[in-house]
This record gives structure tokens, C-alpha cells and sequence, in this order.
């Protein structure tokens, strides 16, 4: 396994493995890597020739400047982990944010048809510009066949592919699966700030989302809506935020249900401070 602080360095080994006609797959993280990461990166392996992970805190898409300063930030196991999976052909790109934005660490602007406005964006001003700008940047410096994202972040996924059909960037977005612990909770970097009384309430998300599944079979979306809301108002160490019924591919709320058309759930919740999301699939 390599290691890069620098692209300069990281263009070189990217440009011998293409020399080779070596796919090369790309998993993006923001680092304090666990299992969901790792099931990613063992997806890439499987189907690519070499994998470059990067591990960068992006200022740029963080809305709250608390928040990026309580980012995990653990470097030094996040290399250990990936080594523990023995792979010779993977690649780590640790910069710091010099190295990927020059003297500007500033957002670009993007238009990705609404999708921006929903959810996320809607209670995260900018963020999604942020997204944008370090995805479109790693897109450039690593050029990947094959990127790799977590459909816990299906907002996100589907402005990422938004993204690449904009700007005509020669990149597979490959979907996967949400991966969660054994009590249900997504996966998350966030989840190693909960207390313990936090984290043995947080699998509640989760049991909420899949009794609004069935709910949905023969309910309404505001009849399902208004029951999430009375379960969270129940639930004195949760702050619901949102929770929405949404059409999985322009992300616009449902008014109306349509066998035509495939829904999500979208929920995000506070336990403390500190920020939970989550989605399903409903048909």
C-alpha cells in the first residue's frame, strides 16, 4: 500500500498503472474509517485493477465551522485499517488542503437541476456547492474508470451523478449499499462522538424508517409523515430535524403516489449535537 500527501507524487503512480490499461477505481472519504469504508474499498479492489482512497476533511462543505473542527481527524489508524486488508494495489491520497485547492479554498457554484435545494440542502446552505468542488477536483487529479459512494448519502449520490452528466467527466458512479451494525444504525465517522446513552437509542432511527416502509404500503406519505414525527416527539434523546417521502430520482417530496415511481425515506436527527441521517427504500 501506498501513501501520497501530495497529487504531483500521486499523478505519477496513477499515470504508470493507465500506461498498464489498469482500471482505476476511487473511494472518497473524509477519513475516521470503519466497516461501511471498508466495504466500499473491498467492492473497488474486486472490480478495479488499482484503488485510490482519499482521506480529506473538506472544508469547503461544511456549513457549521464547529463541526469541521469536531471532525475526527485519525490518520494514523485510518492507514492501519487499510493495510490490515493486505492489498498491495491500493493507494492512499492524504493531502492537505493546499495540495487539492491552491491559495483558494473556496467553493465553486453549481446548478444540478433542484437536486441542491431538498433536504440537505435545504437545512445545509452551500453544502452541496462544496460537495461539488472536492468531487469535480478528486474527479481531475485521480481520473478515475470507478467511483465508489455509499447510498446512506443518496442525496448526495444522486448530485454526484449529476455532476459527471453536467460536466461530461468520464466517470462509473457506482452505488452501494448502506452499510449498518447489527442493531441498524448507517455507519458513520459521526457515530464514534456519541455517548453511550446516545448510541444505544440511535438504532431507533432505523426501526422508524422500516415501520414507515410498511406504513407506506397502504398509507399516505403525510399520514406516515405525521407518525414519524409523534414517534420522535416521543423520544426525549432524539431531535428529529426532517423527515421525508421523496421521489428517488428528482428528490421532490410526494404529493400524490404513483405505482410508476420509486420513493425513498429521508430522516436526519440530532443526538446532542451531533447529526444523524439516514434513507430507505419504500417501493
Amino acid at each position: 500500500m501506498k501513501l501520497y500527501h501530495k497529487k504531483n507524487e500521486l499523478s505519477l503512480f496513477i499515470e504508470e498503472a493507465k500506461a498498464e490499461n489498469k482500471l482505476v477505481g476511487f473511494v472518497p472519504t473524509m477519513g475516521a474509517l470503519h466497516d461501511g469504508h471498508l466495504s466500499l474499498v473491498n467492492k473497488a479492489l474486486i472490480q478495479n485493477d488499482v484503488v485510490v482512497i482519499s482521506i480529506f476533511v473538506n472544508p469547503t462543505q461544511f456549513d457549521k465551522q464547529e463541526d469541521l473542527k469536531k471532525y475526527p481527524r485519525t490518520l494514523e489508524a485510518d492507514v492501519s485499517l487499510l493495510k490490515s486488508l493486505k492489498a498491495e494495489n491500493i493507494a492512499v491520497y492524504a493531502p492537505n488542503a493546499e495540495d487539492v485547492y491552491g491559495d483558494k479554498i473556496m467553493s465553486m457554484s453549481f446548478n444540478f437541476d433542484g437536486l441542491e435545494d431538498e433536504m440537505e440542502g435545504a437545512f445545509r446552505k452551500g453544502h452541496f456547492d462544496g460537495v461539488g468542488t472536492i468531487v469535480k477536483r478528486l474527479f481531475e487529479i485521480i481520473k478515475p474508470d470507478n467511483a465508489y459512494f455509499g447510498e446512506k448519502d443518496f442525496q448526495q449520490l444522486q448530485i454526484i451523478k449529476k455532476l459527471v452528466e453536467k460536466h461530461k467527466m468520464p466517470v462509473n458512479i457506482v452505488a452501494c449499499k448502506i452499510h449498518r451494525t447489527k442493531d441498524g444504525l448507517a455507519m458513520s465517522s459521526r457515530n464514534t462522538r456519541l455517548t453511550k446513552q446516545q448510541r444505544k437509542v440511535a438504532p431507533f432511527i432505523f426501526r422508524i424508517l422500516k415501520s414507515a416502509k410498511i406504513k407506506f404500503g397502504t398509507k399516505s406519505a403525510k399520514y406516515v409523515t405525521e407518525w414519524v414525527e409523534a414517534q420522535f416527539r416521543k423520544q426525549p434523546l432524539l431531535d428529529l430535524e426532517y423527515f421525508t417521502i421523496a421521489e428517488a430520482s428528482s428528490l421532490k417530496p410526494v404529493k400524490r403516489k404513483s405505482n410508476k415511481k420509486s420513493y425513498r425515506a429521508f430522516i436526519a436527527v440530532y443526538a446532542g449535537d451531533i447529526r444523524l441521517i439516514d434513507n430507505i427504500a419504500l417501493n
